[in-house]
């Protein structure tokens, strides 16, 4: 858990520093700074795609992963957890599921808790205390942040309560899931998640298709179990 509390500590900090200082960089430079990061996403996301030794298991998870995140609103979860935090701590006068609030806290949310280095580095931490992968991954996620929050505001500081349960979950499953996850099963949900993040930059950082990106996200597991199931015929 260490790697993980190190994580959560980063994103706080940069987007304190976001929020304090963001009011001074001009508009268009933030705009700028999100279009980058956005581009970066989607071109990471590419890379970790070609991770993949069977893109038919990839689009085979993105289906079914689709169906079940539609089937139990996992989007719109997202987006009532950030409207209810919004109404306790935001005073934000736009409002909404559009809102700069959600946006920023579900932005972050994806972002941070998709990619290898999330699942990787909770594996390693929790299984031998050794959180370096993480620690690299806390630097990364708290520069992120500060551009993040100076453009999206304090949702994206309320992302640091989804890393701490998804990282620190992963971290705390860390044994049983080393003796089923193996390196094919790692790289086709590796490669799934690479798509995931090609959406996510697509839709909120440089917006230009609305995507449902939350409901994608059951294909993260979808894509392991799949070729567990190859693998027995």
């Amino acid at each position: 858990m260490t790697g993980t509390i190190i994580n959560v500590a980063a994103i706080l900090i940069g987007s304190t520093i976001g929020l304090l200082f963001g009011a001074r960089i001009p508009e268009r430079f933030k705009d700028t700074v999100i279009a980058g990061m956005g581009l970066f996403t989607a071109v990471m996301g590419i890379q970790m795609f070609f991770k993949s030794e069977n893109q038919l298991i990839v689009l085979g998870a993105m289906i079914i992963g689709t169906l079940i995140g539609e089937w139990l609103g996992l989007e719109d979860g997202l987006q009532r957890i950030g409207l209810s935090l919004e109404k306790r701590f935001s005073r934000d006068t736009e409002s909404g599921t559009g809102s700069r609030f959600v946006r920023g806290f579900m932005v972050a949310s994806l972002l941070f808790c998709i990619g290898p280095m999330a699942i990787l580095g909770s594996i390693q931490d929790g299984l031998t205390g050794d959180f370096n992968l993480l620690a690299v991954k806390s630097t990364l996620d708290g520069f992120a942040s500060v551009a993040f929050a100076s453009t999206l505001g304090i949702g994206v500081m309320f992302s640091s309560v989804m890393i701490l349960i998804y990282q620190g979950g992963i971290s705390l499953l860390a044994g049983l899931l080393s003796s089923i996850i193996s390196d094919p099963m790692m790289n086709e949900m590796t490669a799934t998640g690479g798509v995931i993040l090609v959406g996510l930059g697509i839709s909120n950082l440089l917006e230009i298709k609305k995507i449902r990106v939350g409901n994608f996200l059951p294909a993260l597991a979808i894509a392991p179990l799949i070729v567990w199931i190859l693998a027995k015929f």
